[in-house]
């Protein structure tokens, strides 16, 4: 913990300090960092703590400024955020930045193949219909829409998951099941969402709705959870039923607090309102009375 020492007033004249919004530290110039796009200011090891924690989360190619009032909305640009961070987490940035140019390119695509992740190059066409992809690297032929093996006179699956277009191990070739896929949209945002390990109840980071990662129900009025008791989820929550029945014995302990509380806190309400009144009124009138002559 750090403790505050006494500054001169001539000392703070030529060295101000400057408060950080996120940590609300106060510091000196030259520990706060000024974001170039729209000039807001924070002490460099927030905004270095900032950015690192974006990056390892994966998905996040465009770094907006941490202050959520920003009038500009500005963004971290590519040499700002070298500055900051070390060599690997800059070069797994990169990484992630190609990745989401290649899969929002049309024109481009990546290989299925788990052990290939070379990047193909599709045919110019003006219509959406699927072609026949060939890989350069490893000759895998494969079809530019579900990346499946190319089928010249058959349909494409339905409901391709995410994954199909990423490469690496969570490609098609590697997950056939669309319930065990590693990556998935949001159902209403449509950002895309990577889970690793936990429960199946999922929440979006953009736009904080909650939904099942199975069938993708939504899951925002369900605080007891009742959806993992019947249909196709039944028992796929990921915790044991006495866990379960542990949190929504919390959840109805807490609205059942608050309906208590408010019931006890009500015949004081009522008694407080004509003095609460009284006083306002005597304000009033103490307001509207003439300055004495």
């Amino acid at each position: 913990m750090t403790t505050a020492r006494y500054r001169p007033t001539w000392d703070l004249a030529l060295d101000p300090l400057v408060s950080c919004k996120l940590c609300l530290g106060e510091f000196p110039l030259e520990q706060m960092t000024t974001i170039t796009q729209c000039q807001c200011v924070f002490c460099t090891l927030c905004l270095k703590q900032y950015v690192e924690l974006l990056i390892k989360e994966g998905f996040e190619t465009a770094i907006s400024c941490p202050d959520s009032a920003c009038p500009k909305r500005g963004h971290l640009q590519e040499n700002e955020i070298e500055c900051m961070v070390a060599a690997e987490i800059m070069q797994r940035y990169r990484k992630l930045q190609f990745e989401k140019e290649v899969l929002l390119d049309p024109s481009r695509t990546w290989c299925p193949s788990s052990t290939c992740q070379a990047v193909c190059k599709l045919k110019e066409s003006d219509t959406a219909l699927p072609q026949l992809v060939r890989c350069n690297v490893c000759t895998l032929e494969f079809c530019s829409t579900c990346k499946a093996s190319w089928h010249p006179d058959q349909d494409c699956q339905q409901n391709v998951p995410i994954t199909a277009f990423l490469p690496g191990e969570s490609s098609l070739f590697f997950k056939a099941d669309d319930d065990d896929a590693p990556i998935k949209r949001c159902p209403k945002c449509k950002v895309y969402i990577e889970r690793d390990e936990g429960c199946a109840q999922m929440m979006c980071k953009n736009c904080k709705h909650a939904f099942c990662w199975y069938c993708l129900e939504s899951l925002d009025d369900d605080f007891l959870l009742i959806h993992y008791d019947k249909g196709p989820c039944r028992n796929k929550l990921g915790h044991s039923r006495a866990s379960v029945i542990w949190h929504r014995t919390q959840v109805v302990g807490i609205f059942a607090g608050f309906g208590l509380l408010l019931l006890v806190a009500s015949p004081f309400l009522l008694l407080a309102t004509p003095f609460v009144l009284c006083c306002k009124c005597k304000c009033s009138k103490g307001d509207d009375d003439p300055l004495p002559t």
